[in-house]
């Protein structure tokens, strides 16, 4: 536009001094003329390409408002079809479980099988105190899920028939995730489908453990102390300072744990180490109704390229590796009732090599191994024999 005046003021300037030249003039109207033209047609092209920017426009809302409305739907389908499965399951559970006793079943033989249930049950729990067996093989292995975090713990309650499972996501935070079953751990992406508890204090390293409806957990600061957190009605029950002293991380390849928590068929039990005796894991039975101390063991496991450690029994089994990642192994086992000892326990190795075991812990009601391994969560199925018999 700028050009446009400028030769609008030379136009004049030439008339003025040309008054009587009629060609010339002409001229002039001929390049005006042909100036409010070419305005004419920028201007019709700026108005189309508006417009045409406009439906562009209108067209790409109305696709996202259409994705939005689809993806709702398929979200409202997905939990209509998830609900359903989840009622199926239920529904098959239940048929399974019911028993239905025959018409003509009688009331004494009712009562027979009752008093044998009954039998029965109670030498499971006789055989769960009076515990004498060992590992003797992985009979199997399965990888249930594999999350973002290198380590952490997961694990259910050890010694309940709850089908909960827990999760401690790292190696310190407040907050754990609790699943109402494995299915819904397993069948989802993360953590979404998990319950957060927040704890009344931070928890530390992955040593911890669910045991008849309480969660003991390690808090290491000001001090070391373990935390007995009631799981139904989130609240502390009792808590204790651990009574050793210079404590020293328990395993050369887990600097993050101080102190491990594990449960057997007998109890509770704390794996340790303190710079007094910086070389080997130090072993110590609790009371898992006061926190108290009950007894403590020097072993002869080296913390050197060991990477965890549980129980089973009354025997400390410490798993071992190195820092290039070779496969888990138990390499290391002490027995505090001096039966068995590590040259007689046979060396077991684990099937599959992915980092290092950031935890595990046994499950004495399954006779499993509940492991996070480079983030990889893993179940092993064990294989044990009377100590007797090895």
């Amino acid at each position: 536009m700028g050009t446009f005046f400028l030769h609008l003021t030379v136009a004049a300037a030439v008339i003025l001094e040309a008054q009587c030249q009629p060609q010339f003039l002409e001229y002039i109207e001929r390049r005006l003329s042909s100036f409010e033209n070419r305005i004419a047609v920028w201007y019709d092209q700026t108005q189309r390409y508006s417009s045409e920017y406009r439906e562009f426009k209108n067209q790409i809302l109305a696709l996202v408002e259409s994705l939005d409305k689809e993806k709702d739907e398929q979200r409202h389908n997905l939990e209509m079809a998830t609900s359903r499965l989840e009622r199926i399951e239920r529904e098959l559970d239940y048929l399974e479980s019911r028993n239905p006793a025959p018409t003509c079943l009688e009331v004494e033989e009712n009562l027979i099988e009752h008093t044998a249930e009954n039998a029965k049950e109670k030498k499971k729990r006789k055989h769960m105190t009076d515990c004498a067996e060992m590992i003797f093989n992985i009979k199997a292995m399965k990888i249930v899920k594999r999350l973002e975090t290198a380590a952490g713990l997961w694990t259910k309650d050890l010694m309940s028939d709850s089908e909960k499972v827990y999760v401690f996501d790292g190696v310190s935070n407040d907050t754990i995730y609790e699943f109402a079953r494995l299915k819904d751990f397993t069948d989802f992406t993360g953590l979404i489908k998990g319950k957060k508890i927040k704890l009344p204090y931070p928890w530390a390293g992955t040593g911890h453990m669910v045991y008849k409806g309480f969660l003991y957990y390690i808090r290491s600061e000001p001090q070391f102390q373990v935390i007995k957190f009631d799981l139904k009605n989130h609240t502390v029950a009792d808590s204790a300072m651990f009574p050793a002293e210079q404590q020293i991380p328990v395993y050369g390849l887990s600097p993050y744990n101080y102190i491990d928590l594990a449960a057997d068929e007998n109890g509770l039990w704390a794996i340790y180490a303190t710079r007094e005796n910086a070389k080997y894991i130090c072993l110590a039975r609790l009371d898992h109704k006061m926190l108290d101390i009950e007894q403590m063991w020097d072993t002869p496991c080296p913390i050197e390229n060991a990477e965890n450690a549980f129980v089973i029994c009354g025997v400390l089994y410490v798993v071992y590796n190195t820092k290039l990642r070779s496969r888990s192994r138990i390499q290391c086992v002490y027995d505090v009732t001096d039966i068995v000892t590590t040259d007689q326990a046979p060396l077991v190795y684990f099937p599959k090599r992915f980092g290092a075991h950031a935890s595990i812990k046994y499950n004495p009601m399954e006779k499993k191994l509940y492991t996070w391994d480079d983030g990889h969560q893993i179940i092993y199925r064990l294989t044990l024999k009377q100590k007797s018999e090895l």
